[in-house]
């Protein structure tokens, strides 16, 4: 009598929503200068802890249930190799004193339940502190409009701020951000803003 077989619902295999979603997420920025565009962004992957990674760059979804944890302790779950989902922000330039920002905003709702949003930005001539809020906003009216709260789009952040609070429907928004000037020499000056999914 042949061995009975055991279907792949028997097995210890993970769901494919295990394999898919991310279980956390932690976020690094970095800089990198250097004579080759290419080298430039390498030093700017070195500076933000990532290098050692194959990164593949997905959109905006900030998963259900979903960790943020630190970059020292996620860095200690990447392997040399590994395939690595982010959302990247990146920014470069050869030009003298030109000012250059990369900046990933951050949007998630009070249910835990309930998907959140991550922007990139990246920018010519905003100081960090801009370009950064701007990506905290961008997250901020994407989830704001999938929850259905009314805002005047033209309205200055700190309003719709205001709105957000009042409406108890965001958790917490917040952003990092990288900025740097051109080398003076015209070396290319890199700079990128991540963050990063862990799915172990």
């Amino acid at each position: 009598m042949s061995k009975k077989h055991k279907s792949d619902d028997d097995r210890n295999f993970p769901s494919v929503q295990d394999l898919l979603v991310p279980k956390a997420i932690f976020f690094t920025t970095g800089v990198g200068v250097h004579k080759d565009r290419l080298s430039s962004f390498e030093l700017a992957l070195r500076d933000a802890g990532i290098e050692i990674a194959n990164l593949v760059t997905v959109s905006s979804i900030f998963p259900p249930h979903c960790k943020e944890i630190s970059r020292k302790e996620g860095e200690k779950l990447i392997r040399p190799g590994q395939i690595v989902h982010c959302v990247m922000a990146r920014q470069d330039t050869n030009e003298p004193n030109r000012l250059v920002a990369a900046s990933i905003g951050l949007a998630r709702p009070a249910d835990k339940n309930k998907y959140g949003y991550l922007s990139e930005h990246h920018s010519y001539g905003e100081t960090a502190k801009k370009a950064g809020e701007y990506a905290e906003d961008l997250a901020a009216t994407m989830l704001a409009t999938t929850l259905g709260i009314e805002f005047d789009a033209d309205k200055a952040w700190n309003e719709r701020d205001q709105v957000f609070k009042m409406e108890k429907t965001i958790l917490k928004t917040r952003h990092v951000v990288q900025s740097a000037e051109g080398h003076s020499s015209g070396k290319w000056s890199t700079v990128v803003a991540l963050g990063v999914f862990i799915f172990n």
